[in-house]
């Protein structure tokens, strides 16, 4: 019984260990564009990673955002890519079949590499605009990321395709409010700072230094050096507790302005060429590479 129970492990160990090591490693030349064949379809998925319902999904609502908008979209799912570098094929996966209205550049590639275990997002100029690096990144930290750390492709990739048409057709316009939020907590938490270092600086500086009571008045102001930017005024202050005199020295702008002194101051793509997929057809444009893309 052991021994069978041995044997049947080696034949799993061996079955695994051979589907890994055939696993399809593609060329840009060898992913098939389905939308070649179907306008109405983006999503290239030869080797089965995605559900087909999954598929269907993203195809509509790729195909939803073309009517609508314009963009055009490839986006590819494959168990491995020549040379392991995601940025790369996916540009020259673009570069190949260029997408994008002519004059408009507004394509976009979508490639996820489940052995590379990255996924990279593509974006013609025209696109730049509403859909820039740091919103590509974000997409797919908050939508993608998460599940393809677990290898849930099939949510992975719808979210992020609902995120990226939601942002491109207008109707996911808070994708960025919970970074916003914490942008002006820790831009209103800097200004409180900066606020109490100017008071505690003010605070220290009107003490008299005798007998450190907040009682000091200025009883006279006088140049005492004259540069040519600056001169150098002498105040005299008499502290009404103690009757302690003393002088601070500072310098002021000619102009108004103040320098440096002991006294507290506050003043004042894709797709240059063809029109892409009307027709089952690709444009042909060039780009710059603009986009983004993760690990995971």
């Amino acid at each position: 019984m052991k021994q069978k129970f041995f044997s049947l492990l080696c034949l799993l160990l061996s079955a695994c260990a051979f589907f890994e090591a055939n696993a399809r490693i593609y060329k840009v030349d060898d992913v098939p564009m389905v939308h070649l064949q179907d306008r109405t379809r983006y999503v290239s998925n030869p080797d089965g990673i995605l559900s087909s319902s999954s598929v269907a999904q993203m195809d509509s609502m790729l195909f939803a955002l073309e009517e609508k908008t314009g963009i055009q979209t490839i986006v590819a799912v494959l168990s491995g890519i020549e040379g392991g570098d995601c940025f790369d094929f996916a540009l020259r996966l673009g570069e190949k079949h260029g997408v994008g209205q002519k004059g408009r550049d507004n394509g976009l590639v979508i490639l996820l590499s489940t052995e590379e275990r990255c996924v990279q997002f593509i974006t013609g100029y025209g696109l730049e605009e509403t859909l820039p690096d740091a919103k590509c990144k974000r997409i797919q930290d908050k939508y993608m990321v998460q599940h393809f750390s677990r290898d849930d492709w099939d949510k992975g990739m719808v979210e992020g395709v609902r995120a990226v048409c939601g942002v491109l057709d207008g109707s996911m316009e808070n994708i960025d409010e919970e970074d916003d939020t914490v942008a002006i907590i820790a831009c209103c938490a800097v200004a409180v700072l900066c606020l109490v270092l100017v008071l505690a600086i003010i605070w220290h500086a009107n003490r008299c230094p005798q007998c450190g009571k907040h009682s000091i008045q200025r009883t006279d102001s006088r140049i005492v050096e004259r540069h040519s930017s600056f001169v150098v005024r002498e105040t005299t202050y008499k502290c009404s507790k103690c009757g302690h005199t003393f002088t601070k020295r500072n310098n002021e702008g000619i102009s108004g302005g103040s320098g440096t002194g002991g006294g507290v101051i506050i003043g004042g793509g894709f797709g240059r060429g063809g029109g892409g997929f009307s027709g089952g057809s690709f444009g042909g444009g060039s780009f710059g590479g603009g986009g983004a893309g993760s690990r995971f």
